[in-house]
């Protein structure tokens, strides 16, 4: 019997991105529903139901633990949860188990926030502070070398094989110029990159939803991502 689709509820950002390239990884079969985060939808109260942060991505998946719907919310959960759902890209040992889950957790509390930052106050603060600028733009520099140093000794992020600590971060490192990276600076991280930039299914999953997001230009769509709407009690 065919599987049923999973809906996955995103847009075209590093987190979405990651997500979507996890499906084409593992072959899954999935629907991509657009959040359009910067008219708004993500405050939908059916969108809030499967994730109550009101962030993208979310899924729902017909076929959950024991055959019953689940649904998930935030990105480093559902690359588990797909993980496990499939048996690819976590490793069954504990030792490299555990080796792959640090790694995630290095996305999801450093390089996820901390490049983020540097994005907002290198290119969408409305007013140009210069040590907000700093901070990010050094706090990123350090974490590629982070991550540099790792692919000096290994293949992947992990160790020697591909996992979802590098579909993590891969998509948070594509916006490199704009976080103030040389990438030169960095050759082992450049080569990994290319690497996996290269990949068939990556390649997919990054045009998921791609035609439909455009420049934050409009005081609307600012508002909506950086202003007071984020702060609402719901």
């Amino acid at each position: 019997m065919p599987q049923a689709p999973i809906d996955v509820y995103s847009w075209p950002t590093p987190n979405g991105h990651k997500i979507h390239i996890m499906l084409e990884e593992c072959g899954l079969p999935y629907r991509a529903h657009p959040v359009n985060i910067g008219k708004g939808d993500q405050f939908e109260p059916a969108f809030l139901r499967i994730s109550p942060n009101n962030k993208i991505p979310a899924i729902t998946d017909p076929e959950g633990p024991d055959g019953k719907p689940i649904s998930l919310f935030e990105s480093g959960a559902i690359l588990v949860y797909l993980a496990g759902k499939t048996g690819q890209f976590l490793p069954e040992g504990d030792r490299a188990r555990y080796e792959v889950l640090q790694w995630l957790m290095f996305q999801m509390g450093g390089v996820g926030p901390m490049l983020g930052q540097a994005h907002h106050f290198r290119l969408y603060a409305p007013e140009k502070i210069p040590y907000a600028i700093e901070r990010y733009s050094n706090e990123a520099r350090r974490l590629y070398g982070v991550i540099d140093r790792q692919l000096a000794n290994h293949a992947f992020i992990a160790g020697e094989s591909y996992s979802i600590a590098d579909i993590a971060i891969f998509p948070w490192l594509r916006n490199w110029e704009g976080q103030g990276i040389v990438l030169d600076e960095f050759p082992h991280l450049k080569k990994w990159f290319e690497g996996i930039a290269a990949r068939p299914a990556v390649q997919r999953g990054v045009k998921v939803l791609a035609d439909l997001r455009r420049p934050i230009t409009d005081d609307k769509a600012r508002e909506m991502l950086f202003g007071k709407t984020q702060y609402e009690r719901r």
